[in-house]
């Protein structure tokens, strides 16, 4: 199973809890991801010299906190795409960011493909997760993982299954509803509306994650630079409370349907 994510961080936020079921369960949990995020937000105040703006140290700052959400999630490898460094978070649309050398949205997708599928070739995923065409919420980055990980997946052999990962209405709704109720949530907590979600109609796949929320809340910690934890939710830089369902949710774009109800890996054959 491999996971193909943008940024540190991205991979404890949308499957932190389906890294840690099945990896718990002895599956074999390849992460890639795509930059360092050098451009992120950096929410403790005695951090902010390591952004971009200053020092451009959040990148390797990042990647200590990536090993140890990591450590806490269980996954067995990790690599970045084309080596540590290759690729630089784009940040923002819009931003002079995108426009860096560097920058991921700059780069040759078709290099960009052949790094993913040289870990493809080593490590013969059967399941393969990433964004959806919109990136989730529009973020550059997410957008050309998602881009990446398409293209390498219709080139790769023996690749069971692609995933998208998405976040439910249904289920975004009745925890912010939760969360309205209780005093000890520390940000605004936010309309039905403003954050990104799926139509459950459009979802295939849900995956209990309830034996692994602790895992997965220890990895929310250790990107302390990005995340902060309240009670039941985790807020980005922008303290907008989100709330962290006991079910992950995805939609099948390749592959089998059936047996993929509640088991990403579920009616695939045995190797």
């Amino acid at each position: 199973m491999l996971f193909v994510h943008a940024h540190p961080d991205d991979e404890s936020i949308t499957t932190g809890g389906t890294i840690a079921r099945y990896a718990a369960e002895g599956a074999h949990v390849t992460v890639v991801t795509c930059t360092l995020g050098e451009e992120g937000e950096i929410i403790p105040g005695e951090l902010d010299q390591l952004g971009s703006w200053a020092g451009d140290q959040l990148g390797g700052y990042r990647m200590g906190e990536l090993a140890e959400a990591g450590a806490a999630l269980g996954w067995a490898e990790h690599r970045f795409l084309g080596g540590a460094g290759r690729w630089r978070d784009s940040g923002m649309a819009g931003t002079a960011s995108n426009e860096h050398p560097r920058a991921l949205v700059q780069g040759s997708l078709d290099e960009q493909t052949e790094q993913l599928l040289s870990v493809f070739e080593e490590l013969r995923p059967e399941v393969v997760v990433t964004y959806d065409s919109n990136g989730g919420y529009g973020h550059p980055d997410h957008i050309r993982a998602h881009e990446i990980a398409t293209a390498a997946v219709r080139r790769a052999e023996g690749v069971g299954r692609l995933f998208h990962t998405v976040s439910s209405a249904e289920a975004t709704a009745r925890g912010l509803a939760m969360l309205r109720q209780d005093e000890r949530v520390p940000f605004r907590v936010p309309a039905d509306e403003e954050l990104p979600a799926t139509p459950d109609a459009g979802i295939t796949t849900r995956v209990d994650i309830t034996g692994h929320r602790e895992a997965k809340f220890a990895a929310l910690r250790a990107h302390r630079t990005q995340v902060t934890v309240g009670p039941d939710c985790f807020a980005l830089s922008n303290g907008i409370a989100q709330p962290v369902p006991d079910t992950e949710f995805f939609v099948l774009v390749h592959g089998p349907a059936e047996g993929a109800e509640t088991d990403l890996f579920g009616g695939l054959p045995l190797c």
